[in-house]
């Protein structure tokens, strides 16, 4: 009964004195085992975890539930197919069983074997079923997110990421590059970018730059397609960034001629046109000032 009442006062705590408590009654209380196993996830003690559920046979929906996201977790970190195999067969037995399968638990299970799947359609269909209940879960709205955005419906993944008020996910890469991507897709470029510029120089930085430029360039919006390839072009000396930049400074030309852009813009063209060393850059500049003279929009 001690234990209970310890074990008891840990979990009213909010894991508070968890690693003093429970070690010492795994074996005497199964709950107090999942606990700890909950504790160290949350802390990340991915490897300690795992060695509290290595030997596990789950009995209960909730050991199955557990083991499954210990598994995914070490299989998504490390890219080991074996573990993610472990871990959708943990959510789909759950999610599949009579007991589980209409609740919110056993959707949700269902819905991450799909996402370890990347049958993201199928996702989006089980989150969707449970979506009312859990509005403010910062962990829901990261999944239904991505999974909307990965298929296509960038709208609805922008508003579900936007949701999110964890800073340690607004910080990982993944989410900054998701909602970086919908912002592109949802005709909003500019926020796509102050999420570049708030970034530290990074390997993670200079992939967001890629993904804005040929995002932005594929949508037509060129300035900032524009902007991401000058930049690439001054950190590496790829050609491709220079022919990158180039196609979108002249997409930002012909849609200034078509009143679709602002001349405004022509200043920054020609500034980061001037940044590079190319024959074909003063061909460039003289057909752009030659236009401007003839339309009276003032440039230097």
């Amino acid at each position: 009964a001690n234990e209970l009442i310890r074990h008891n006062m840990v979990v009213f705590s909010n894991g508070e004195q968890a690693l003093q408590v429970l070690p010492g009654i795994v074996d005497s209380i199964p709950e107090a085992r999942l606990n700890l196993i909950i504790y160290y996830l949350r802390h990340n003690s991915v490897n300690e975890a795992f060695e509290l559920v290595r030997d596990l046979e789950p009995a209960t929906p909730q050991e199955y539930i557990i083991k499954g996201v210990v598994h995914a977790t070490i299989g998504q970190r490390n890219t080991n197919r074996e573990h993610l195999k472990m871990a959708q067969q943990c959510f789909q037995l759950v999610g599949t069983s009579a007991h589980e399968c209409d609740t919110i638990p056993g959707r949700q299970c269902m819905a991450s074997c799909y996402f370890l799947m990347r049958q993201f359609e199928d996702v989006n269909i089980y989150l969707n079923s449970v979506k009312a209940y859990m509005y403010n879960d910062d962990d829901f709205n990261y999944n239904h997110g991505i999974a909307l955005a990965a298929t296509r419906n960038y709208k609805a993944a922008e508003e579900a990421l936007l949701l999110i008020h964890n800073e340690a996910y607004k910080a990982e890469y993944v989410y900054i590059s998701w909602l970086a991507r919908c912002y592109v897709m949802n005709g909003n470029p500019r926020s796509a970018w102050e999420l570049y510029l708030k970034m530290t120089s990074s390997n993670e930085s200079f992939n967001l730059l890629q993904l804005i430029a040929n995002d932005c360039y594929r949508m037509g919006h060129f300035l900032f397609a524009a902007k991401a390839f000058d930049v690439l072009e001054r950190l590496d000396a790829d050609p491709e960034y220079w022919e990158g930049k180039r196609g979108a400074c002249v997409g930002v030309f012909q849609q200034v001629i078509a009143g679709k852009a602002s001349r405004d813009d022509l200043q920054d063209v020609l500034t980061m046109i001037r940044n590079t060393s190319n024959p074909q850059v003063e061909y460039i500049v003289r057909i752009i000032k030659k236009w401007c003279k003839e339309n009276n929009v003032k440039i230097t």
